[in-house]
């Protein structure tokens, strides 16, 4: 019964990894990066203005999250990488849990043999949930999450508010 389960995650894992789907991927990937808009652009300081009212507003950030789309997932990468190199108890509790994680799947099911005993899997993940719970919680994770969802918003919807649209799109506006 093991070994059955064990080649069902096989297969499912090379399914995962085959040619077509990484080729899809990879494609789609990049389609998506080549929608990102030019620095010049996305930081031209000559198309910043007041909006007038809530409606210009509205209509700014509705318009610049479509032009802007890629741009903005950027900056919150961005601001993700920044969040964790400057909490960096929180990046070891990341970095501990996977490879910790990798470490006892690669033992596939089986027992782990030390010079002071053996080791089974349930056990391996028992003593990883102990070390890692009370270093997650020290990590403060959502502390630091409820401020990289307020620096994100506060970048992205600044930006695409005080963002003016391009002149061509209001022409097409009133026409309609």
């Amino acid at each position: 019964m093991n070994q059955i389960g064990n080649l069902a995650q096989i297969s499912r894992f090379t399914e995962n990894l085959s040619a077509e789907r990484i080729k899809s991927e990879f494609a789609s990937l990049q389609s998506k990066f080549s929608t990102v808009r030019p620095v010049q652009e996305f930081f031209n300081v000559k198309n910043i203005s007041k909006p007038n009212n809530f409606s210009d507003v509205q209509s700014r950030v509705a318009y610049n999250l479509k032009y802007y789309s890629t741009n903005y997932a950027i900056v919150v990468g961005l601001l993700s990488i920044y969040t964790l190199l400057t909490n960096l108890l929180l990046l070891f509790v990341i970095v501990f849990v996977l490879l910790g994680m990798t470490g006892i799947g690669k033992l596939q099911g089986e027992d782990l043999v030390t010079p002071f005993g053996t080791l089974k899997t349930s056990q391996l993940y028992t003593g990883l949930i102990c070390i890692s719970v009370p270093l997650g919680f020290l990590a403060s994770p959502i502390s630091t999450l409820m401020w990289l969802i307020g620096a994100s918003g506060v970048t992205v919807i600044g930006h695409a508010s005080f963002m003016e649209k391009p002149i061509e799109t209001v022409f097409e506006e009133e026409t309609v």
